[in-house]
């Protein structure tokens, strides 16, 4: 089931599947991304679980957003979807996502049964200065230019031409859907726009993660953190991401860091294998520890 909800003051695109009864799961994409780019672990998952996957504001098939990409608004969206599940979800995040993903289960511990970090934005241990809030000024230029693109249809060019681009250097897989699905996406000014607005949100958000986790812990909860390393060029880039992510898996006593040494960054893509066994993993604990 696909339709436009009202989440945290934004309407999102949600596509549900899966049995009622099942233990929800509640699905984000990384930078610029889509919903589609859950297909192959979805498939793997909706026979036992309730899965809502969501495409943030301005992204997908998300109407503009009303507000700009910001750390408390997309978590802000996270709670109020892991609300309409009526009870904790597992969340699977990948890449930049994980920023409101961890951000929920500080501020939102309740709303959250586990979770799953696909190659997941990482800062380094030394606490980033505060960032100036760029996204205030050039968001609305950001937006402007995708409004532009659209109105000019070089979008329909612009947008597919840089999802396959990038694609190719993130997934050894490819797109997992027909080519007219990305083509009804990625041609849209507005998600070209956003696409810029979340690069230029990245640092402020990372940021404001930051100066979080001094207020508010994070919970004992189950969490998988899965690294690719097979697009880093160099041990040491692998080594500083791994340690990174081994940091974010002992934020919780129940965390486990998983090493993917030849995937590539789009792990939803393709190795829905390893996240399918993380949700179980994270399932069996979750019931261990209730």
């Amino acid at each position: 089931m696909t339709e436009i909800v009202t989440a945290g003051g934004e309407q999102v695109h949600v596509v549900e599947s899966g049995p009622a009864d099942g233990v929800p799961l509640l699905l984000t994409s990384g930078l610029g991304g889509a919903w589609f780019d859950w297909t192959p672990t979805v498939e793997r998952l909706r026979d036992e679980y309730r899965i809502t996957v969501f495409d943030r504001p301005g992204l997908g098939l998300s109407p503009a957003a009303s507000s700009r990409p910001t750390l408390r608004r997309d978590t802000a969206v996270m709670e109020a979807l892991a609300e309409r599940a009526g009870r904790p979800v597992i969340v699977l995040a990948h890449s930049m996502a994980a920023f409101p993903a961890e951000a929920l289960a500080r501020t939102s511990p309740e709303r959250v049964l586990g979770m799953v970090l696909a190659d997941p934005s990482c800062e380094p241990v030394r606490r980033p200065a505060r960032a100036l809030p760029l996204g205030a000024v050039l968001n609305p230029l950001a937006a402007a230019t995708g409004a532009v693109l659209g109105a000019t249809r070089l979008a329909t060019v612009a947008g597919p031409f840089g999802r396959r681009q990038i694609l190719r250097r993130t997934s050894r897989r490819g797109e997992a859907v027909p080519d007219e699905v990305v083509r009804s996406v990625y041609r849209r000014g507005t998600v070209i726009g956003t696409v810029i607005g979340e690069e230029i949100a990245y640092r402020e958000m990372a940021a404001d993660l930051a100066r979080l986790r001094d207020r508010r812990p994070f919970p004992p909860l189950p969490l998988v953190v899965v690294t690719a390393l097979g697009d880093l060029d160099t041990p040491e880039k692998q080594r500083e991401w791994a340690e990174g992510h081994a940091r974010l898996a002992a934020m919780t006593p129940h965390g486990r860091h998983v090493e993917l040494q030849d995937a590539l960054h789009m792990v939803p893509l393709d190795r829905p294998d390893v996240l399918a066994d993380a949700v179980s993993e994270i399932n069996r604990t979750s019931s261990e520890t209730a």
